[in-house]
């Protein structure tokens, strides 16, 4: 299921919002400025400025407004910053679980379908950023749309 089907509310309404999606990204950054394999991506810690973009970007991602795009460059502007990095295997299954345990210290929906959904969007783009930032890394897609986030093969279960 894509992000716009009728009558079927986007990953980002079923969250709550805005406000949700950032109680997630803080609990997130929180864990990150703490672990000793991520922290050092973000030396002297997470700014507030950082986390408000991401924020951004996962707002839109989830189907909510296009922020991102329209005030921080959309998806170049978020490959730039990951181009160059390096980012290990081991470092990608750790900022993707940590992820994980986020969704769960921000209280968002713990349907099944949702965390699939969500689960689903971390896996894929975790992948396609440690792609990315490897020095050699050829088949780089350089510009295109921020994505749009959907249900996927299982829709919110209302019971």
């Amino acid at each position: 299921m894509g992000v716009d089907e009728p009558g079927v509310p986007t990953l980002y309404d079923w969250a709550g919002g805005r406000t949700p999606i950032r109680r997630f990204l803080d609990a997130f950054y929180d864990r990150v400025e703490q672990d000793a394999e991520l922290g050092p991506f973000f030396p002297g810690g997470v700014s507030e400025e950082h986390r408000a973009h991401v924020t951004d970007w996962w707002c839109e991602v989830l189907g909510g407004p296009a922020t991102y795009t329209a005030e921080h460059g959309g998806y170049a502007h978020m490959l730039a910053h990951h181009r160059g990095l390096g980012i290990t295997a081991a470092q990608r299954h750790r900022f993707a679980s940590t992820m994980s345990l986020a969704l769960d210290d921000a209280g968002l929906p713990a349907d099944p379908e949702f965390r699939a959904a969500v689960v689903g969007y971390v896996e894929w783009g975790t992948r396609l950023a440690m792609h990315n930032s490897q020095p050699d890394a050829a088949d780089v897609v350089g510009d295109a749309p921020v994505p749009r986030w959907g249900w996927g093969v299982a829709p919110p279960y209302e019971g």
